[in-house]
């Protein structure tokens, strides 16, 4: 039986992450950080490639939770012999040190006897490389096993006993009683090193338990739909690289937009844009250390020429991202599977301004002031200045001709406008007068050429017909008051153009069978993340009970502990793309803020929608 990409969850230690079913399988995970290639990789192709399955041996109906405001997951198993419960967890690993990453699996049982069976096959390289596997003598009531290859050493700890199959897993079989108690532990390290120590599953749990349930309790967000931005906000902080304060875009690659088809790509990096909308959703709900970390890597990794601005960069803030293609199936034989991505050096104008509107946020809700910071805004308004006019491949990195691309024009806007803000308030100096005749030259470029006065519309690029859903962030930019008629034209044409039955949105139409603007073929989902721009857009333009309709639509379209994937299928009915998605729920939480800032006049609300405005 299939597993559906919503059947994941997610459990991690913002370094790396693992993704478990609902069946009790851990199908994906690579060690030791996102990027690296994938110990468990049956996600991409089946258990051949990697996987670790805990559960009962027996028929069973699983449900799952998250414990309240952690990253723990707690699967409940009922069969006819009873109950038993499954935690599974990452230790967060030392601040500043690259620690071991381990998974926890703790099993208990609640009624009855229930025999359950745990397989463990590990696969080195994407599933490429079966190790060589070894049992180490038993210490102090434990059994431990240990598979290496190459660099790569994997050490699995169990309170029962486990053997080596000729099938290559390492498997036990063991039942368990009301009251009582198992626990697994993997950990990985270099193969060259002496074995990890014995861990402490039950420490463990209650150090990472209280590790989430503070960080949880520093978010200062109030509104109705606390369970669905507090479950993001965790997500989010999940994706997060601890040592750096990048932000991945996805821990996943190579889920696909279109089940069958091409559109696969590795969103383990960390995008510009996506990393500052990112920040833009946690400093918002109180989160300025992650703003702060995240203003470091930025540093370090754009320094130099802003001209050579990548859009992408890797966690350490590497700059090589070469796209190469694997053996593997592919989910639901969705090839090719790629690992690194090309886009990584194509021209993306708008990533200039999602940027520099990123710091400026981060200033105005008091992070502490950076030379470096303020020195690297005046440096890519130079280079803007310069390359605003050009042709780009736009927020969605289209693979086709360049273009002039009304959101980039927008964000190139948005760039100078914040910094002009800046010299306003007197928190920065520079050329104003120029800078505001370049504001202006650009916004009229755009209102010129970008719209279609015949439709009342912009468009998707300069003499383009199409449509795009970034247009809908025009309002939310300050580009344009929610009041201009064209802006309201835009949010209807989109709604007509590229919206399905249900509300929920393209990001621009899609060529099927031939190549389209993006220069690919086949089509994809719905963007969960633009679904959510037009929230923001409805509630803006004043239509709020459409606002709410559609933003409880898409809340509903999250997996049973609230996770979403980068795009939903309305034909298929299931979620698609690389998941968990940052961009859908960063773009959740902005959703969220923005119907409370259309419902509330709460000081903190004002705040929001002042700064929203700007």
């Amino acid at each position: 039986m299939t597993t559906l990409i919503e059947d994941y969850a997610l459990v991690g230690d913002m370094q790396t992450s693992c993704l478990i079913s609902n069946k009790g399988s851990a199908d994906w995970m690579c060690l030791p950080t996102f990027e690296s290639p994938a110990a468990f990789a049956a996600l991409l192709g089946t258990e051949e490639h990697g996987s670790w399955q805990i559960r009962p041996r027996t028929m069973a109906t699983a449900t799952r939770r998250y414990l309240p405001d952690t990253l723990a997951l707690e699967t409940t198993w009922r069969c006819s012999d009873g109950t038993v419960r499954v935690l599974d967890f990452m230790p967060p690993r030392p601040a500043g040190s690259p620690g071991n990453p381990q998974l926890i699996r703790m099993v208990e049982g609640l009624a009855g006897k229930v025999r359950m069976v745990s397989r463990a096959r590990m696969r080195f390289s994407y599933g490429q490389v079966d190790p060589r596997r070894e049992r180490v003598p038993q210490t102090f009531g434990s059994t431990r096993h240990l598979a290496v290859a190459g660099a790569d050493a994997v050490w699995i700890d169990s309170s029962v006993e486990m053997t080596d199959q000729d099938d290559h897993t390492t498997r036990a079989d063991f039942a368990i009683r009301e009251g009582e108690k198992a626990a697994f532990a993997l950990t990985w390290q270099p193969s060259h090193l002496d074995p990890p120590p014995y861990p402490d599953p039950p420490q463990a749990l209650a150090d990472a338990t209280r590790f989430w349930t503070d960080w949880s309790a520093r978010s200062t967000y109030t509104g109705p739909h606390s369970d669905a931005v507090m479950r993001s906000l965790i997500t989010l902080k999940a994706l997060t690289y601890a040592p750096t304060g990048a932000i991945v875009a996805a821990p996943t690659t190579s889920l696909p937009e279109q089940l069958g088809g091409g559109r696969n790509w590795d969103y383990r990096y960390t995008w510009l844009r996506d990393a500052a909308i990112t920040l833009a959703g946690l400093v918002r709900t109180g989160y300025l250390d992650e703003a702060r970390a995240w203003r470091g890597w930025l540093l370090r990794a754009v320094a130099g020429d802003p001209s050579k601005l990548q859009i992408m960069y890797g966690i350490t803030g590497r700059r090589e991202l070469t796209e190469g293609v694997l053996n593997l199936p592919g989910y639901e034989n969705s090839r090719p599977v790629r690992v690194g991505n090309a886009a990584a050096h194509q021209l993306q104008l708008d990533v200039y301004g999602e940027v520099i509107e990123t710091l400026y946020l981060g200033h105005m809700y008091g992070l502490d002031h950076d030379a470096d910071a303020h020195q690297l805004q005046i440096e890519l308004i130079n280079y803007l200045e310069r390359s605003w006019h050009e042709e780009d491949e736009g927020i969605w990195e289209v693979r086709g001709p360049r273009r002039h691309f009304v959101h980039s024009k927008v964000m190139a806007w948005v760039a100078v406008d914040r910094v002009i803000k800046l010299v306003e308030s007197g928190d920065a100096t520079g050329p104003v007068e120029r800078w505001r005749r370049l504001r202006d030259a650009i916004h009229h470029d755009v209102c010129t050429r970008g719209y279609d006065p015949q439709r009342n519309t912009f468009t998707q690029s300069y003499g383009s017909i199409e449509l795009d859903a970034s247009l809908l962030l025009i309002p939310q930019v300050g580009f344009l008051p929610p009041t201009d008629k064209r802006v309201i034209g835009t949010v209807e044409a989109i709604q007509r153009e590229l919206a399905t039955p249900e509300g929920f949105v393209l990001r621009y139409p899609t060529a099927g069978s031939d190549e389209g603007v993006d220069g690919l073929v086949g089509d994809e989902g719905t963007f969960l993340a633009c679904s959510f721009w037009m929230v923001e857009a409805l509630a803006l333009i004043g239509r709020r009970e459409d606002a709410h309709a559609l933003f409880a639509k898409l809340l509903g379209l999250r997996n049973d502990v609230g996770l979403l994937a980068e795009e939903y299928d309305s034909n298929a009915k299931r979620q698609v793309g690389n998941f968990p998605q940052a961009f859908s729920h960063f773009a959740l939480i902005l959703a969220a803020l923005r119907l409370d800032a259309a419902e509330s006049a709460s000081p903190t609300r004002r705040v929001f929608a002042a700064v929203s405005a700007n």
